[in-house]
């Protein structure tokens, strides 16, 4: 599809991480940086401000390796789904969208990365009291016999009718197994990479 640039030479780029689905940023580009972005398969945009191309990470490091671009209905705006290798924010934040303006306090925000991102920060830094500090403190023997008695649990459960209780359940097992991989230091991404491998 043909992209349409506005009247001042630039189209609105949305950059969405590939694996979470967490909107990253809202940059601009020209012709120029939309025919770098797809030649380096790295995110290049132009700045309004400086009146000038930047390519995403050449000061910071904290680059983005382009997945897809998708332009939306009418063209006139780009979706970028990124890989990306660090903050997308200058002020070293995941995302530049931190910043809260309105929430719906009645319907809970969650996502299995949060959760990682969390259990991370449990083992690195300890929260007396916390359950997850507490199986890094054990060691992996200990996270590894939780893995085990959930798996046992969740077989127990998928034999009764009562389906609340394999859902309650299979999350137990689903939180051990992130805090085994923040332990043994596997991300996210790569059991998503592995699963996509399989589907090919």
């Amino acid at each position: 599809m043909e992209v349409k640039i506005d009247s001042n030479g630039l189209i609105p780029a949305i950059v969405q991480d590939f694996y979470t689905g967490e909107v990253l940023m809202l940059a601009y580009m020209n012709s120029e940086s939309l025919e770098i972005s797809i030649k380096e398969r790295s995110t290049c945009f132009y700045s309004r401000s400086k009146k000038e191309l930047w390519r995403k990470g050449e000061t910071s490091g904290n680059t983005q390796r382009i997945v897809s671009i998708t332009a939306d209905c009418d063209g006139d705006a780009l979706l970028i789904r990124v890989i990306k290798d660090g903050p997308a924010c200058h002020t070293n934040k995941e995302s530049c969208f931190h910043n809260p303006v309105y929430a719906d306090t009645e319907t809970p925000e969650f996502s299995a990365n949060k959760l990682y991102q969390l259990i991370e920060n449990r083992k690195k830094e300890s929260v007396k009291g916390a359950y997850t500090s507490y199986l890094f403190e054990k060691g992996l023997d200990k996270i590894l016999k939780k893995v085990g008695e959930e798996t046992a649990e969740v077989i127990i459960a998928a034999k009764n009718p009562d389906k609340s209780e394999l859902v309650y359940e299979l999350s137990d097992l689903a939180y051990h197994a992130l805090v085994l991989m923040v332990e043994r230091d596997i991300g996210l991404d790569e059991i998503t990479d592995e699963l996509a491998r399989r589907t090919k």
